[in-house]
């Protein structure tokens, strides 16, 4: 069975992205986000699935019931960070205010050499890295899978160069070119809360209930024998982002014997940071499908 977030019909519109798009470089940001409001709120009256996933997850995190202005704010903050990725993409920092928790870390994995992992989520915005990345002269490539091509297209076509950063898994040379890039002394970026069918998963407690996490992330850290950073851009109004860097696993090689329980403790310390940001900023969470589901269907 496909995961909740593969079954959900993907409801985003090319025309409308770039008409964003453009209203952002054009126009400015203010321009881009005064017309998310109507866009929100069409997306709240008809969106019927994720509505429901946004209730249920606000329910969680929060500990109440959530209002009408809750469930707004969750579909704001995700159109507002989807319109800043595309200016982020376009390498508009200036547009942005970036403070930065962990830079120690940054700069230690630096000195060490040798590439490590950066793990994400759905959570806030993988793309704010791209402000510290410069800064720290840090190559960041991202491991993923497209599910999502029409996504990816919009943004190619605002920078052409982002193919160049992008490591595709499923193809017949992608743990080479995976390898190559971390013998060079670059860093990988990997998302690690959305599992893909017929992949390895654990279960885990998040928000009070059991949930599925891939074990992908942490088994290829593990192979590799590479760190892993947990990396959160979380979105804090106005033009204010905040990354978070935390050690997550500093010494991935073990013993083939201890493997599966040593996979089990990371995703489980994964999901406990994760649940921490969530509570940080709750509207910051962008999964809109039954997080919970698929943890009651391998049950």
């Amino acid at each position: 069975m496909k995961p909740g977030w593969l079954r959900q019909r993907e409801r985003s519109n090319r025309v409308a992205m770039r008409l964003l798009v453009w209203l952002a470089l054009h126009l400015g940001r203010p321009a881009g986000r005064a017309v998310l409001y109507p866009v929100c709120l069409y997306f709240l009256a008809f969106s019927r699935r994720a509505r429901a996933a946004s209730r249920q997850y606000l329910a969680r995190v929060l500990g109440r019931s959530p209002a009408a202005s809750d469930l707004f704010r969750h579909y704001y903050s995700f159109a507002t960070v989807a319109l800043d990725r595309m200016l982020l993409l376009r390498d508009r920092f200036d547009k942005f205010d970036v403070s930065v928790d962990g830079e120690e870390i940054v700069r230690e994995m630096r000195a060490r050499g040798g590439g490590c992992f950066l793990l994400g989520a759905h959570l806030g915005s993988f793309e704010a890295l791209r402000t510290i990345g410069r800064e720290n002269r840090v190559k960041v490539s991202m491991l993923m899978f497209e599910v999502n091509p029409r996504m990816g297209e919009i943004a190619r076509a605002i920078n052409p160069d982002l193919s160049d950063d992008v490591i595709a898994m499923g193809r017949p040379d992608s743990m080479l070119r995976l390898a190559e890039r971390l013998e060079a002394g670059e860093w990988v970026g990997m998302l690690g809360d959305r599992r893909l069918p017929d992949t390895g998963a654990v279960r885990v407690s998040f928000l009070g209930s059991p949930a599925v996490l891939p074990t992908a992330p942490f088994r290829i850290a593990s192979m590799l024998e590479r760190p892993v950073v947990l990396m959160v851009g979380l979105y804090r109004g106005g033009n204010r982002y905040e990354l978070h860097f935390e050690r997550l696993v500093d010494e991935p090689r073990v013993a083939r014997g201890q493997r599966e329980a040593r996979i089990r403790e990371w995703a489980d310390l994964y999901a406990r940071r994760l649940e921490h940001y969530c509570r940080l900023e709750p509207y910051n969470w962008f999964n809109f499908y039954d997080f919970w589901a698929d943890a009651d269907a391998r049950a």
